[in-house]
């Protein structure tokens, strides 16, 4: 029987959110505020959920010290005080929380065995939160 464990960790980023197929007066009408030139940050609150059965040694899912390194490493010290449009990940596609949401699902999904990711949480405002648990996850 599995278990699922979530921690949360927190990180800070600026986007401008701006996509190079609309012209100027089309990416102020969908993306408005958040299409300023000078961009816009947020203090990101990021949850991370692994899947998988309990270890009869340790009595875990998994080892909550591992995952800390490994999103510590791979998401919060990649991206905290970081311009989201200035990495690799977003050259071709804008920084919505959505696309980031999938990007660090892509960067962890890489380094856990398979299947142990669960999905990703991201909460963007108080009032904005976003999840991805992968393509095999669709409806």
């Amino acid at each position: 029987m599995n278990v699922i464990f979530t921690r949360r960790y927190h990180f800070s980023a600026s986007h401008r959110l701006d996509c190079e197929a609309l012209s100027v007066q089309e990416n102020r009408d969908v993306y408005g505020k958040c299409n300023n030139p000078y961009g816009h940050g947020h203090n990101y609150r990021l949850e991370v959920s692994v899947r998988g059965p309990v270890d009869r040694a340790t009595g875990m899912v998994m080892n909550m010290v591992d995952l800390d390194k490994l999103v510590g490493g791979s998401v919060v010290a990649r991206f905290h005080l970081a311009n989201l449009n200035t990495d690799p990940l977003f050259q071709q596609e804008v920084p919505t929380t959505e696309n980031l949401c999938r990007a660090i699902h892509r960067l962890l999904a890489g380094e856990l065995p398979p299947g142990k990711l669960d999905r990703i949480r991201i909460e963007e405002t108080e009032n904005n939160f976003f999840e991805y648990a992968g393509e095999a996850a669709r409806d």
